[in-house]
């Protein structure tokens, strides 16, 4: 199984500045912890060995909480630093420069979703696919854009948000399991989106398959979230 994961935890955290000061997103206070505690937790209990953290905004308070051996859930570390805003591609391509083997998972650092990584590469394996999402359905679609899936699973297109709509939809659940090839064979520019100059694009090459999971969900990323993250994960961490 990989055993490799990208956490993307350089997030200036914009919309979340009226509860959350003077950190990066990631180490919101949540129930007594760092955010990023709960994702550390995460991936160990999911056999993770190595998590490389796309950071950039403040990282070395990151590197200061993560020195201590107790924070780190017995996974071994590595920054992958920005010294400028590259976009959530520029910032993925760049820590998969750190990417020993052939694939990692990639995690969205301001989004919990307690869903089994091993499974989701099961997936992946199973329809030869060199990228694969773990998708919520969920309510709240305007605040999201959308994910069309054929009966299979694979991945028809990707639709931008509605902010005006609010139906039941599926989205990105801000987890992935990503083959290495697919940096190393797609030309980019150092500072791009991965959502929209990525996957959408290239969309009609890649062998991109989704499956929906039921599991608990929550996006910090705006106040309201982040409030009710304080319930929802006070009990996660054993």
């Amino acid at each position: 199984m990989t055993d490799v994961a990208i956490v993307l935890a350089g997030g200036l955290g914009t919309r979340l500045q009226s509860v959350v000061k003077d950190v990066p997103k990631p180490m919101a206070e949540v129930a007594g912890r760092p955010f990023l505690s709960y994702l550390m937790y995460f991936l160990s209990t999911n056999k993770i060995k190595k998590v490389i953290l796309a950071v950039g905004y403040k990282y070395e308070i990151i590197k200061e909480y993560l020195k201590i051996p107790e924070n780190r859930y017995g996974l071994e570390i590595t920054y992958s630093i920005e010294t400028e805003l590259l976009g959530t591609g520029g910032a993925i391509f760049k820590a998969y420069e750190q990417v020993e083997g052939d694939s990692a998972f990639i995690l969205n650092g301001d989004t919990f979703f307690d869903i089994s990584l091993s499974d989701l590469e099961a997936f992946a394996r199973s329809n030869s696919a060199d990228l694969a999402f773990a998708l919520l359905e969920t309510e709240h679609s305007s605040r999201y854009g959308s994910v069309n899936c054929a009966s299979n699973g694979q991945i028809l297109a990707f639709k931008e948000k509605n902010a005006n709509l609010n139906i039941k939809t599926i989205i990105n659940g801000g987890i992935y399991y990503m083959n290495k090839s697919l940096v190393s064979g797609t030309p980019m520019p150092a500072k791009f989106s991965m959502e929209q100059d990525f996957f959408e694009r290239n969309l009609h090459r890649l062998q991109a398959y989704g499956k929906v999971y039921q599991a608990l969900f929550i996006d910090i990323g705006i106040p309201s979230d982040y409030t009710l993250s304080q319930e929802l994960l006070k009990n996660i961490i054993a």
